[in-house]
């Protein structure tokens, strides 16, 4: 299984390769107010591509801020920090009420 997971890389790989050889015509990007970037076509596409990745991320993050800020506040509260062998041990309430019976009257 790694085999075929590793050849179709080598395949993609190999593939966007040969996209990048033949596409080594040079284009021109105009750009407003008469600017404009000669490039070869392939840098062109990368760096469309990688703005791209690079705004939806950006576009992400305060969905990812406000997912954190949620599941921060949903979540358990940390465990208490282990007792020394100098603290008092601690008497846990018991679950069916106070140790002694209630008094009568007054």
């Amino acid at each position: 299984m790694r085999l075929a997971v590793w050849l179709l890389r080598a395949f993609i790989f190999f593939t966007l390769f040969a996209f990048a050889l033949n596409n080594e015509q040079e284009v021109t990007v105009r750009w407003f107010f008469g600017y404009q970037w000669r490039a070869p076509l392939v840098i062109v596409v990368l760096v469309a591509l990688t703005a791209g990745a690079a705004l939806g991320v950006l576009a992400m993050v305060p969905a990812w801020w406000r997912h954190r800020r949620v599941a921060r506040r949903h979540a358990p509260p940390p465990p208490p920090p282990p007792r020394k062998a100098s603290d008092p041990p601690t008497v846990a309430p018991s679950e069916f009420g106070p140790e002694h019976p209630p008094r009568e009257g007054l």
